[in-house]
């Protein structure tokens, strides 16, 4: 068997950068600096303090340590042992995280002392742990210590050799059209995913990133660039403190960033505001949600006159799958989405298979049953290639609605709508799940509210569908206005621009909401199934 433990990647670069600055983080008093060779053998280290702490690779191990060096080694050293990592964002919710944690019952703990009293409140929820490891000061009380642990004279860890496909964290999705799943990743599929970034995106190890996702800090090590941990509540993107975010990218001379769109909104905002050029920033990545054109525009104004802005598309299941430049967004795709279009998410990556299929809410077995769909036509988005992960974890019904069998390998029905143009451009129409069925029409979500963005009072909108009793459904147009209005003039404003598009002339109810619900993580999808409730409510029909 092949040895695929992503674990060796760092080891790999250390070998060939030893004394090469890897990690850059604000600590008191200043910025603290780790060479590749000291995060590996910190991860050895960690490594043989976790495996003589009684840690196996039959563990499943929850991970709550904040972007650090110590997330980074202790995550490869975890992967040296074979032990799958669960990574679960602690900004998804109270709720959605006991969920998460119930749902793969861990064996294994380890996390700050804030973390681990966390732990002690939701002792049920926790009840398969029998091994905690306490990051941080915990006086004895909160488990080992992983200071006391750390065994550096032990030299290099021995790797657990591992096939492609086994099992090397589990992920959960930000839960924006249901309860947050558990994907489980592979060593091959985070392989996959490296080669992609790397020469996809021309990768090298003169660049420095500036993870505003941590997971992209851990490929940062694992590719041979110097990443730089900015300040900031990862769970909380569109809180950044601009000032900071952006005073690191100019003392580190930062090449690349990966953030949501709500990140970049924000700095981009404030560089401007400040006079501010981003000069060393050759490559910024935004993912996350749709991508506006006006945004694209405003980060390409502040970064290096060379700069190059991607937008890349995927899902926790499969990322990345396609990718577009914000160039060919400006100059060819931004006005056709105002139009109502749809959002352009640009070809598939190499080594990536894309189709668009009739939509189904039935589970498809076998790829017999499906029927393909031509150049033009909207319908569900279906991804193969080896950055798509093949299951759930411990979620069986999931399962069998999101895989379709292929012969011996797979396709994952990645949950959105869209079509492919005649230059083999994917374009987004919105999660499968937001669709608004009426009796007459299927109307589809990015399409119909990019037509209502466009009115200068509104910051965004979402279209829902909203059941009345005899289970009619009727479509509701809500917006968050970007500031104070006139409320009766702007309803009546959309009620003519509705009245106006063929896409949107079924819309006869308008409601405004100054606070659209949004994923934690990336502060851009906006909880669609809240707002259907909330309309019900606010019209007074009975929702059954």
């Amino acid at each position: 068997m092949e040895d695929s433990n992503i674990a060796h990647t760092l080891s790999q670069v250390a070998a060939r950068q030893p004394g090469r600055t890897a990690l850059i983080e604000k600590v008191f008093g200043g910025y603290r600096s780790w060479t590749f060779k000291e995060l590996d053998d910190h991860a050895s280290a960690y490594a043989h303090g976790l495996k003589a702490a009684g840690l196996t690779e039959r563990d499943r191990v929850v991970l709550m340590v904040p972007p650090s060096r110590d997330f980074i080694c202790l995550t490869f050293a975890l992967f040296r042992l074979g032990s799958p990592v669960i990574l679960i964002d602690p900004g998804m919710g109270y709720r959605n995280l006991l969920r998460c944690i119930h749902s793969v019952k861990p064996t294994a703990f380890i996390g700050t002392p804030k973390a681990h009293l966390f732990r002690l409140l939701n002792y049920l929820d926790f009840y398969p742990v029998n091994r905690n490891v306490c990051v941080g000061p915990g006086l004895g009380l909160l488990g080992s210590q992983l200071e006391g642990l750390a065994d550096f004279a032990a030299g290099s860890f021995p790797y657990r050799q591992t096939g492609q496909d086994d099992p090397a964290a589990i992920i959960f999705t930000t839960g924006s059209t249901g309860p947050p799943k558990g994907v489980q990743y592979s060593h091959g599929n985070f392989r996959a995913q490296l080669d992609l970034i790397r020469y996809y995106y021309r990768i090298t190890p003169d660049d420095i990133d500036q993870p505003a996702f941590p997971l992209f800090a851990l490929f940062s090590a694992a590719l041979g660039a110097c990443a730089v941990i900015p300040e900031m509540d990862a769970a909380h993107p569109a809180r950044v403190d601009p000032e900071l975010f952006v005073k690191s990218i100019i003392e580190r001379r930062v090449t690349y960033s990966f953030g949501s769109p709500a990140i970049w909104n924000v700095v981009s905002r404030y560089c401007l505001d400040q006079g501010i050029r981003l000069d060393s920033l050759r490559l910024v990545l935004m993912a996350g949600a749709p991508v506006s054109g006006e945004l694209i525009d405003r980060v390409r104004r502040i970064i290096s006159e060379e700069g190059e802005i991607q937008t890349p598309y995927g899902a926790t299941e499969s990322l990345p799958v396609t990718s577009i430049s914000g160039a060919e967004i400006l100059a060819e795709t931004w006005p056709l989405s105002r139009q109502g279009k749809g959002t352009c998410v640009g070809r598939p990556l190499p080594g990536i298979e894309v189709a668009i299929i009739k939509m189904s809410d039935a589970p498809l077995g076998d790829w017999s049953e499906v029927e393909m769909l031509p150049v033009g036509e909207v319908g569900e988005v279906v991804v193969r290639g080896g950055v798509v992960t093949a299951s759930y974890y411990n979620n069986v019904s999931d399962n069998v609605l999101a895989k379709i069998t292929d012969g011996c390998t797979f396709w994952h029905r990645i949950g959105d709508l869209g079509y492919f143009d005649e230059k083999n451009r994917l374009w987004f129409c919105g999660r499968k799940a937001h669709r608004v069925e009426t009796a007459d029409r299927v109307m589809l979500t990015i399409p119909c509210e990019a037509l209502f963005n466009e009115h200068p009072e509104v910051y965004r909108s979402a279209l829902v569908g909203v059941q009345r009793a005899g289970g009619r459904v009727t479509p509701v147009l809500i917006v968050e206005p970007a500031k104070s209005c006139d409320r009766r003039k702007l309803i009546e404003d959309l009620k003519r621009l509705a009245a106006a598009n063929e896409q949107t002339r079924e819309i006869k109810h308008f409601l405004i909401n100054h606070d659209f619900p949004v994923d934690i993580r990336h502060n851009a999808k906006i909880f669609r199934e809240k707002l259907a409730v909330w309309a019900g409510k606010e019209l007074g029909w009975n929702r059954s």
